[in-house]
């Protein structure tokens, strides 16, 4: 799926970098500047829409959130009365 997403992505990049390297290098007739405009502007609201996205499931999997939802598993028990001993110090 990240893959996919990434793609996506990348493809709606490369489009709005022509659209604007486009309106930049030629003389664009005024109703064909508008249609870019607008186009680049949607491609422009995808992009964000895509980072925003994969900054969520950064942020989740940083959480230690899995994909399902589910929270992370909880760390093992001690495994003997001296480890607990141990985490229950504090040195400080």
């Amino acid at each position: 799926m990240a893959t996919n997403v990434s793609g996506e992505f990348e493809t709606a990049l490369q489009r709005l970098e022509e659209i604007v390297a486009k309106l930049e290098r030629d003389n664009v007739a005024l109703d064909e500047s508008v249609a870019l405009f607008k186009e680049g502007k949607g491609l422009a609201q995808k992009c964000e829409r895509l980072l925003k996205d994969a900054q969520a499931s950064i942020e989740a999997a940083a959480r230690g959130e899995q994909e399902s939802g589910a929270p992370p598993p909880r760390p093992a028990a001690p495994s003997s009365l001296f480890d607990a001993e141990l985490e229950d110090e504090n040195p400080f």
